[in-house]
């Protein structure tokens, strides 16, 4: 089996692990007396939705919101598609249903909440004295920022009504959270800035992040957080007692099943983590060194390895008009720190789209620098401009799979032959 071939079947396997049907299916509760209300919001949200339909016993209803082009057919449940990364109208649209849909419930009443990555972008919903703009501006800005995702998240739902725990606040109902987690250490408060998970980070704690990464926020979002107004639901807050959460896929389990493929061909597999965070191109370094020791001195582990790794990645920008994603940055850096080694690279985001392209990631090796520079392309320039589409379009190495379904964040696999 060809390399790039041999990375392919991995990815697909640690997607087919992420499958939201397995998940939910072992994590259904028990119907109510009164109605089931379905909400939810991700990438991922449609699948789950249409997942959940097909194994639930009695009649139910609902809204989700996904990104666009990522919706599917669904029988009783509304999907709304949205934009994703930077939020719009669409999405500010779904977040006054979605907490309409759980507004007026009662005791006797179910909301199952379908919450995967992707989901802080879809649900924009911005408290009083700001807007739409204002949330816009300051989801760019935490982009660009290179602040990992649980910072930016601690930002986001302390400048939210509907993020933070506020969507499950807002309803009597009995709320169980179904989380497809794409957050380093699973923490369920992070996923989609946790609409119904309350958290115990603090307005204090979003003010930080702004002062550290230097965030020229709107003034009407930094007055904001100097009220009282912004403080989110705390977990011990009696509205939460009656609600659970499961985190029914992760990329810990990718991970496990991607090895799995490897051994299945003869190739050991490692995996380094599952939830490493950082700039993509220092954590491609990391990666890079390791890889140049098992081929040259087979060392710490032996050849032929495949080596796994995971989490979420972050890019500070630094040029403009530069295209590609944390993936595509991470593959780029890896070329330029691998050189002509017989290493392979696939880097990609589970979801199908690295960033805002129609890729999920690219393919890496040896011999990409030299095709490179063939193309007439300088590397290192397209590194230093975040252009790392570009390349790899130029190149015919970018992989592209569509919408997978499902989101367990960043998968990294480098083979070293």
């Amino acid at each position: 089996m060809k390399p790039r071939e041999l990375l392919t079947e991995l990815f697909t396997a640690a997607v087919r692990a992420a499958d939201p049907l397995t998940g939910i299916a072992s994590h259904l509760p028990a119907p109510p007396r009164g109605r089931t209300v379905v909400v939810g919001a991700g990438k991922g949200a449609a699948q789950m939705a249409r997942a959940l339909e097909s194994l639930w016993p009695t009649p139910l209803e609902g809204i989700v919101v996904t990104r666009y082009g990522y919706g599917c057919e669904t029988r009783s449940i509304r999907v709304i598609e949205a934009s994703h990364p930077v939020p719009d109208a669409a999405g500010l649209t779904a977040s006054g249903l979605l907490m309409e849909a759980v507004a007026g419930l009662t005791d006797d009443d179910l909301v199952i909440a379908l919450i995967c990555g992707g989901g802080s972008a879809l649900l924009p919903a911005p408290p009083a004295g700001l807007t739409l703009q204002d949330e816009i501006a300051l989801n760019e800005l935490l982009l660009a920022s290179g602040a990992p995702i649980a910072s930016m998240n601690v930002v986001r739902k302390h400048l939210s009504t509907i993020k933070g725990g506020r969507l499950a606040a807002a309803t009597k109902a009995r709320v169980v959270s179904l989380i497809v987690s794409d957050i380093p250490g699973d923490n369920p408060a992070h996923v989609a800035s946790g609409p119904t998970v309350a958290d115990s980070s603090s307005r204090q704690q979003a003010q930080a992040v702004i002062e550290q990464y230097r965030l020229e926020l709107p003034q009407a979002a930094i007055d904001h957080l100097a009220s009282p107004s912004a403080d989110a639901p705390r977990p011990d807050n009696p509205i939460f007692a009656r609600h659970e959460h499961h985190i029914i896929a992760s990329a810990g389990v990718s991970l496990e099943a991607a090895a799995a493929a490897a051994r299945a061909h003869g190739i050991e597999a490692v995996i380094l983590s599952d939830s490493i965070e950082g700039e993509s191109r220092d954590v491609a370094l990391v990666h890079a060194a390791i890889a140049r020791e098992v081929a040259t001195r087979n060392r710490p582990f032996s050849k032929p390895v495949v080596i796994l790794s995971g989490g979420e990645t972050t890019v500070t920008l630094r040029g403009r008009g530069g295209r590609g994603g944390r993936n595509g940055e991470f593959a780029l850096a890896m070329a330029l720190a691998i050189g002509e080694q017989n290493i392979h690279v696939l880097a990609a985001d589970t979801d199908g789209i690295d960033g805002s392209e129609n890729n999920a990631g690219a393919f890496a090796d040896g011999d990409t620098l030299r095709r490179l520079r063939e193309a007439g392309m300088d590397p290192r320039k397209l590194l230093d401009a975040n252009d790392s589409y570009t390349g790899f379009e130029a190149l015919g190495d970018l992989f592209v799979t569509g919408p997978t379904g499902t989101n367990v964040n960043d998968f990294r696999a480098i083979l070293i032959a």
